[in-house]
């Protein structure tokens, strides 16, 4: 195969040349520090307040209510630790599912550690929490509840705005984070109408650059600030601001927005037709994610049993097709999904688990070849196993 096709865009997506250029235009010319009082730190501190506006206006929030960070784990670290350090008067109980990603699940880990009582809510096959499930854990000293938006392995979206209008009617203030480091820019994301305190976001899932992210904080909401220095974004996040970074997540955002809905249809016909034609190449494929309201457009998880992922992503890799065996920030470590072994899959499920995510860069004619090599390259590894 001589094209490339890749189909592994909730890992990391490529940068759109718009971005790139502005990135580099900044680096070479507006390279001044912002904090600065002379003309190129004045530039700088310009590019940065603009971006600031851009994600606001994104987010239908205030642009005083945006910090920017390195990216979605910095965000998750600064919410959850920040706002249980500064409030940890008013409770130190603090809740989450068992389908996070891993800078949720290890910082609740760490808060466990310090003396903060952490409950899990369970989501059911689809992959989804039960709202329900929140109402009966909520107590006297529930101080925080952390959920993700978009599951990065199986695409299940969970119910934050119906998490959120219980969190309103509970009798005393607890705090609401959310991951959105797989959903901003793909669905509609709104923290103040959702009742949503801390946000997390991160460039390089939508086409800005890595080490560039972005935590929403509802103005009045204390949390601690993780780092000391000389006092940037507010005293919350000391530290040079990586001004082309920041400039070229404002501009991808920009770029996002202005074509959702579009992309939004080509990417969900992309996975309808996958999934329909690796299903005509593998009947007995199981399929993870879902095809209703709770399914994001733009993941897709299947699993072959009987074939080890880590195999068959390389059969792939030869075709010059690239997905994942899952998060790429897990998928070294050789262990069992703990999202999929949430959603009741068996072992030889979870082994032969592949996730195909896309972007509105990738063009329904990829899925035809990818099809034919997911399926030729099946049926050479049941032949090997023995099992063709």
């Amino acid at each position: 195969m001589e094209k490339e096709i890749y189909f592994d865009n909730s890992a990391t997506t490529p940068v759109y040349r718009e971005v790139a250029d502005l990135m580099h235009e900044t680096m070479i010319r507006n390279f001044g520090n912002p904090s600065s009082l002379h003309k190129k730190g004045i530039q700088a501190e310009q590019g940065v307040n603009h971006a600031r506006k851009i994600l606001a206006a994104a987010l239908e929030v205030k642009p005083e209510e945006i910090y920017f960070t390195s990216g979605g784990t910095e965000s998750n670290n600064m919410a959850i630790k920040g706002i249980c350090l500064a409030n940890k008067s008013r409770g130190n109980h603090i809740i989450t599912s068992n389908v996070e990603h891993p800078s949720v699940l290890n910082v609740y880990d760490h808060m466990e550690e310090l003396g903060f009582r952490v409950s899990f809510l369970h989501v059911q096959e689809n992959g989804v929490v039960d709202a329900d499930e929140l109402k009966e854990l909520l107590c006297h000293d529930t101080l925080l509840v952390s959920l993700m938006h978009v599951n990065n392995e199986s695409g299940a979206i969970q119910p934050i705005q119906e998490v959120g209008e219980i969190l309103k009617d509970y009798h005393k203030k607890v705090y609401y984070h959310v991951d959105t480091v797989q959903s901003f820019g793909k669905l509609p994301v709104l923290p103040d109408k959702w009742g949503i305190d801390m946000l997390s976001v991160s460039g390089h899932k939508l086409h800005g650059s890595k080490g560039s992210g972005v935590l929403y904080l509802r103005k009045g909401t204390r949390i601690k600030a993780l780092v000391e220095g000389g006092g940037q974004e507010k005293r919350l996040r000391s530290g040079t601001e990586n001004v082309p970074g920041i400039v070229g997540l404002g501009k991808a955002v920009e770029l996002a927005m202005k074509d959702r809905e579009e992309h939004v249809k080509k990417m969900a016909a992309i996975r309808e037709t996958l999934a329909s034609r690796i299903k005509e190449q593998v009947p007995d494929c199981k399929i993870n994610s879902n095809f209703d309201d709770t399914g994001a457009p733009h993941i897709l998880n299947i699993s072959f049993p009987g074939i080890k992922s880590e195999v068959l992503l390389h059969y792939l890799e030869q075709d010059g097709i690239y997905v994942s065996s899952g998060s790429a920030c897990s998928a070294r470590k050789g262990k069992l999904s703990h999202v999929l072994t949430a959603m009741h899959l068996t072992d030889e499920e979870m082994e032969g688990s592949i996730r195909f995510s896309f972007s509105y860069m990738n063009e329904l004619e990829e899925v035809v070849p990818v099809a034919e090599s997911v399926g030729k390259a099946v049926r050479e590894l049941q032949q090997l196993t023995g099992r063709g």
